[in-house]
């Protein structure tokens, strides 16, 4: 069979979804030597990525969800004349016509509408969402098949668009080994200009992250731990910037913009936990991989958190800023035996979790579409 995949995502610059496509195509690269493979690349992957013999690349240097691909993938897949394409996000171009199967992480924009989900003009805005709706259904309705990230993110996607259930596959994400704690901690924090306790998010800033109840949290705790906040620089963390200095909470909560996976492994294991107050999410990966380094997990008490990180963390009400406040005095509390014997499980639990069975699951769904 030949396979194509829209890589113009991979890269940890591309957060969450850089991630999946990342690891997607570097163990499926490794598990699969039947199928052919063709990847569309970005320029700053097209020279560095190395593949096997039965991958070719693609320089497509596209910009996603810009009208420019709406033409230019197509043509470039006109050409492939692949008898599958896999599209990891659901920003399939509404003119292409072939058989495919899309990755749809969540539909939270579905219920995230407004102008705080947004830094563009309302004109634009509104002209841009008919957009996102259209296309999100075209590549809903018009693909062999649908791959998931949770049983939460299915039971979502199924009801709104009235979906047959089998149409919709379920792959777990992993964690990446990369992200370890083999670095000295001092040097680390004292590059990042952090001092102990301190708890950490990680992730991006958008307002589903619910990151202003976080930081209120923190300016009531009055200085008894710090908050780092681990994200990309863009608008919605300059936002958070003002609410910081609107505050006056500099001392006590440091946004430190993008940081490393060997670095990153270091500040979640030196951390008095991995905070996520998220509202909604579709599988939620820095959790596990807070865990899987050796760190407690704070999480907002919604369902799709319960599905995947279950025990394993300390659920609080991600509305109220003092349901945040109780569940990091709890930690703050906690006895040195208690506190080993909750990073210890929740190091054995994140070891269920795999990028390696996530590519073999999902091979499986290429493999069932070509009998469709």
């Amino acid at each position: 069979m030949k396979i194509a995949i829209d890589g113009r995502l991979y890269g940890l610059e591309n957060a969450g979804l850089g991630r999946y496509v990342s690891n997607l195509v570097n163990r499926l690269a490794l598990i699969d030597q039947k199928n052919k493979y063709h990847i569309l690349l970005r320029k700053k992957y097209f020279q560095s990525l190395r593949l096997p013999a039965n991958w070719k690349k693609h320089l497509c240097d596209v910009q996603h969800y810009s009208l420019t691909e709406q033409i230019a993938v197509p043509n470039f897949l006109k050409e492939i004349k692949p008898d599958l394409v896999h599209f990891p996000h659901f920003n399939v171009p509404i003119f292409y016509s072939g058989p495919f199967v899309v990755t749809i992480h969540d539909i939270l924009m579905h219920q995230k509408s407004g102008l705080e989900a947004t830094t563009l003009a309302a004109p634009v805005y509104l002209v841009k969402r008919l957009g996102y709706h259209r296309v999100f259904r075209h590549a809903v309705t018009e693909s062999k098949k649908i791959i998931v990230p949770s049983n939460f993110a299915k039971a979502e996607l199924v009801k709104y668009y009235d979906l047959e259930p089998d149409k919709v596959t379920v792959t777990y994400e992993g964690f990446d080994e990369k992200i370890k704690n083999l670095l000295s901690p001092e040097r680390i924090l004292n590059k990042y200009k952090l001092d102990k306790p301190y708890f950490i998010y990680a992730g991006n800033a958008y307002p589903h992250k619910n990151l202003a109840r976080l930081i209120e949290a923190f300016a009531i705790l009055n200085g008894k731990a710090q908050l780092a906040i681990v994200s990309s620089r863009n608008v919605f963390t300059q936002k958070l910037s003002k609410l910081v200095s609107d505050l006056r909470a500099e001392d006590h909560v440091k946004l430190l913009g993008f940081v490393p996976d060997e670095d990153l492994g270091v500040l979640y294991a030196a951390s008095e936990a991995f905070t996520f107050p998220s509202l909604s999410e579709g599988f939620g990966l820095p959790g596990l991989e807070a865990l899987a380094t050796g760190t407690i997990l704070l999480a907002s008490d919604i369902p799709v958190f319960k599905e995947i990180y279950r025990e394993q963390a300390i659920y609080f009400n991600p509305y109220d800023f003092s349901s945040i406040q109780e569940a990091i005095d709890g930690v703050l509390k906690l006895n040195p035996k208690k506190r080993r014997v909750i990073i210890t499980a929740g190091k054995k639990f994140a070891k269920r979790y795999s990028w390696d069975k996530m590519a073999r699951e999902t091979l499986k769904v290429y493999e069932d579409c070509s009998g469709i």
